[in-house]
């Protein structure tokens, strides 16, 4: 978003304004992380994120992990992927999952150990 913004109302002097305007994202960035987010305010689809962030697993792996049943993990699993926060490939008749390698996907990683106060296993 650039050009000259003009306010209604002038808090702030003109040049501060437009530093604002100037580094304000544009909608499909904001989009794009408000859908990872939401996707993330689910804590069965937190979870599964933040296993996948430390290893590969297949489906009847996580279902094991989380004590969920093999289609409701398959359930999650196709959210988070739609949101562009997994990556999946297959080996014979078995899906693997991971978390996508992407700048969003790490600065999420690391928010949600920040802010639960766990660290990546060793």
């Amino acid at each position: 978003m650039s050009g000259e913004l003009i306010l209604p109302h002038h808090h702030h002097d003109i040049e501060e304004e437009q530093k604002i305007v100037d580094k304000m994202p544009d909608e499909t960035r904001i989009a794009a992380v408000a859908e990872a987010m939401k996707q993330l305010g689910d804590p069965t689809r937190l979870r599964i994120f933040w296993l996948l962030c430390h290893t590969e697993e297949c489906v009847i792996d996580i279902a094991a992990l989380t004590g969920m049943s093999s289609p409701a993990v398959s359930h999650h699993l196709r959210i988070l992927k739609s949101a562009g926060l997994l990556t999946s490939r297959r080996e014979g008749k078995e899906m693997y999952y991971r978390a996508a390698d992407t700048k969003l996907v790490l600065k999420l990683h690391h928010t949600i150990e920040d802010v639960a106060e766990i660290s990546c296993p060793d």
